[in-house]
């Protein structure tokens, strides 16, 4: 049996492997690529697993972020009561086994997102690995909803009761969905960064397992003004992808949309994640909601020197 067969085995039984380490995820989002898995085995049973998705860059083979996927990284199966001290030293050996697995690989470059659960990187620095520090922004309580509005600041409070007229709509298919973000980001001059045929395979998978839904507000002329994709776990719900119309981005009606996509979720799972934003403006509108900013590690490596020279020059051409 292969690791991604035994790993498949291991998410069907096993519901606190998050959404995006999932297998039924990566085989929906690297639709256009590959990815498999490094396993850690105790006696048999697998207590640390790293999936990866392979992609070519100049040539070379690399590990980077599937696309539309926030986390992956290191899932570990910790014993029951364990001490402090036993953890971290049960953490290494798993980490620096899944890394001598990843440095056979022979890849050129390595880069994830870590889970924001995953704390201990310390194993990867004394690998010479590098680790950059991100956030992400979260509702951490979705129990008592009223509770949840009160927490958000004044304006946003104010955006949503002003479009208290815009409706709420479901029915928003996955091609609509998809070429009205195109045509959002069209009118601001950018390119869509996914495929039409990547949007469809996670959708789909999303949908038939009730993990995903496109929620829209519309207009009483039927205009959209903002759709968004969200997709859950029990333990967490993702804005995925967020589509707001240029005509009305500042008319509070992107607040309303996630508020509502707070509350459809509120039954299904115990936290919305906003999946953060590095950019200074978008960081502060999403900690309006209220939410705690939570930091993630992003790891990586460089293993060619001919690689990161290449990497080198096209950062300094994009500036």
């Amino acid at each position: 049996m292969t690791n991604k067969q035994r790993y498949k085995i291991l998410c069907s039984e096993r519901q606190d492997i998050p959404l995006f380490m999932q297998a039924w995820w990566l085989d929906a989002a690297c639709v256009e690529g590959e990815w498999n898995v490094l396993l850690y085995d105790d006696n048999g049973k697998i207590v640390g697993a790293l999936p990866y998705h392979v992609r070519k860059s100049y040539g070379f083979k690399q590990i980077g972020q599937p696309p539309q996927t926030q986390y992956n990284g290191i899932w570990i199966d910790y014993p029951a009561n364990q001490k402090v001290h036993k953890r971290y030293s049960f953490e290494k050996k798993v980490m620096d086994s899944l890394i001598a697995q990843l440095e056979s690989l022979k890849v050129a470059y390595y880069s994830q997102n870590f889970h924001y659960s995953f704390k201990n990187w310390q194993p990867f620095y004394w690998k010479n690995y590098r680790q950059t520090t991100r956030y992400t922004y979260r509702i951490k309580d979705l129990t008592d909803i009223d509770a949840v509005f009160e927490s958000f600041d004044y304006s946003k409070q104010k955006h949503i009761k002003k479009q208290d007229a815009l409706q709420i709509d479901y029915s928003v298919n996955a091609q609509s969905f998809y070429l009205f973000h195109k045509k959002c980001l069209e009118h601001t001059q950018s390119a869509i960064e996914y495929s039409q045929k990547l949007f469809l395979s996670i959708y789909n998978e999303a949908i038939i397992r009730k993990q995903g839904e496109i929620i829209a507000l519309k207009d009483d002329k039927d205009q959209l003004h903002a759709a968004l994709f969200v997709v859950w776990d029990k333990s967490s719900a993702y804005a995925l992808i967020t589509a707001i119309n240029p005509l009305f981005r500042n008319d509070g009606s992107s607040t309303k949309m996630f508020f509502e996509a707070v509350k459809f979720v509120s039954d299904k799972t115990q936290v919305f994640d906003f999946e953060g934003s590095m950019i200074e403006g978008v960081a502060q509108s999403f900690q309006q909601f209220g939410t705690e900013q939570t930091p993630y590690f992003t790891i990586s490596k460089s293993y060619s020197k001919l690689y990161s020279f290449l990497r080198k020059i096209k950062n300094a051409a994009g500036r």
